[in-house]
């Protein structure tokens, strides 16, 4: 496994000579990785970034090849650069597992470590969570819009970079995508492989029609022809049509389909299906491609338009927006007792939750739809029958809940450095993300103008924030400490 431990940004590690320098090397300390905005305006986000979050942790070490590079730069002391030869983390992580629709402002990922590996990692966390999370979100929408027609991944020439593209295949895998055209993530992680071909073999041929022939002739039982190089409907469709009836169906293959990748795909989809079926390939499966998005999908199946598969890529593998993930200390531990701290703005979603903190989802138990969340401070008792959700902004917005079953959402992922946490193979946490994006609402579901989830405070973690808040406008004093746990 590659040594990624320098995938940090270059001050985290001038601010860990500085907590070196005051004595601080074990002071233990929280943070949360959360964001404030679901992406795309949408209900929700799907976690994801969590195996390469192991991974990166599994495998942090300063070797001396980290060592040797950090002295030449000539920032560092001695006496710090020995200490990080024998660094490793020795903490705790609790995070959401992969797939899990999470939301605004509620600790996706929570670390508790000493000062100076807890900031060296955030850099790490954050590209990890960040990235899987808003490939997995795309996928989600975008599958969610196709309703029952199976979205094929093609993302991966449209990818950030060959690592981006492997990990965006998985994980749009995990978000519902039936299969991927990327070779590569089929071997490392068992992703069906599935695609057609490119309009390169068309035009490298002497006319369309050999183009078709010679492929169906290498690969008779995955015959799928790309029909709109020259004409769809003049050219495309009718060789494609002239050679099933030529080669295919003569020696017993078939006819598996075809696929349009430009023009009006409403159009084209509905004057081929009938093409299809006019020459008996009422079987032929039709795909469409060409930028698809989940606003494009929703709108041909609004047209009643007859394709079977999608082919979708580049807002997938390099979607149009970004998750925004943040990292903030929280807390830090002195005598025994956990202090809680907070990051205080103007603008009032940049100002945090502060102190060591759970999450709890509450689920219908007749329906088994999710009602709610409430973030709450870690000794905190959430009642079982019983629970009032309350607006952490507006306080007369109040939900009163009861015939419920209520759990929590982090689940322990390395204790005292040790990994607790079995990841699920690919296939499980596929079937894991479908179970609960199955938990939302419709309206927190659709892709335009969704409701607004509720993620509330406890009462006693708003009643702390707000006392933060004011204590921080006045003399420094002695902030509120609570008991650790």
């Amino acid at each position: 496994m590659r040594n990624n431990t320098l995938m940090t940004d270059f001050y985290e590690l001038t601010m860990a000579q500085t907590y070196f320098h005051d004595g601080k090397e074990n002071e233990q300390v929280y943070f949360d990785l959360f964001f404030r905005k679901n992406p795309f305006d949408g209900g929700y986000t799907i976690a994801g970034g969590l195996d390469n979050i192991i991974q990166y942790i599994k495998n942090f070490k300063f070797t001396n090849k980290e060592i040797q590079f950090l002295r030449s730069l000539g920032n560092f002391c001695e006496e710090f650069l020995q200490y990080l030869k024998n660094l490793k983390f020795d903490g705790d992580i609790y995070a959401v597992p992969d797939g899990t629709p999470v939301f605004p402002n509620e600790p996706a990922v929570t670390i508790k470590a000493n000062i100076i590996v807890a900031s060296i990692i955030e850099t790490a966390l954050l590209t990890d969570f960040n990235h899987g999370s808003l490939v997995m979100t795309a996928a989600k929408r975008i599958v969610h819009a196709a309703k029952d027609k199976p979205v094929m991944e093609f993302g991966a020439r449209r990818a950030r970079g060959v690592e981006s593209a492997i990990g965006a295949s998985k994980y749009a895998y995990i978000a519902g995508c039936v299969g991927t055209s990327n070779t590569k993530a089929g071997m490392d992680y068992g992703v069906p492989l599935m695609g057609t071909m490119a309009h390169s073999l068309v035009t490298e041929s002497k006319s369309e029609y050999d183009a078709f022939l010679s492929y169906a002739k290498a690969n008779p039982n995955n015959a799928i022809f790309l029909v709109d190089t020259y004409d769809t409907l003049k050219s495309g469709i009718p060789n494609a049509i002239k050679v099933a009836k030529d080669f295919l169906i003569p020696n017993g293959y078939p006819f598996k389909g075809i696929r349009i990748d430009s023009g009006d795909l409403a159009y084209l989809s509905k004057m081929a299906r009938k093409m299809l079926d006019d020459a008996s390939f009422k079987d032929t499966k039709i795909c469409i491609s060409s930028d698809l998005d989940e606003y494009t999908i929703t709108s041909l199946i609004e047209q009643g338009t007859p394709f079977d598969t999608i082919g979708a890529g580049n807002n997938i593998a390099a979607a149009k927006e970004r998750v925004g993930g943040v990292y903030k200390l929280v807390a830090v531990e002195e005598d025994d007792q956990i202090v809680p701290r907070i990051k205080i703005s103007n603008d009032a979603i940049k100002t945090i939750n502060p102190g060591y903190k759970k999450v709890y989802r509450f689920y219908d138990k007749d329906t088994g739809y999710a009602l709610g969340d409430v973030i709450a401070l870690s000794d905190e008792i959430i009642d079982k029958e019983k629970y009032t959700l309350v607006h952490p902004e507006q306080k007369y917005k109040k939900q009163e809940l009861s015939n419920y079953e209520v759990h929590e959402l982090q689940v322990p992922i390395f204790k005292n450095g040790k990994q607790v946490y079995r990841q699920p193979n690919i296939h499980k946490r596929r079937d894991f993300s479908k179970e609960q994006f199955d938990t939302l609402y419709p309206e927190i579901q659709r892709v335009t103008n969704p409701h607004e989830y509720y993620v509330d405070l406890s009462e006693k973690l708003s009643s702390l924030k707000q006392e933060l808040i004011e204590f921080y406008k006045v003399e420094e004093v002695d902030p509120p400490k609570v008991k650790v746990k």
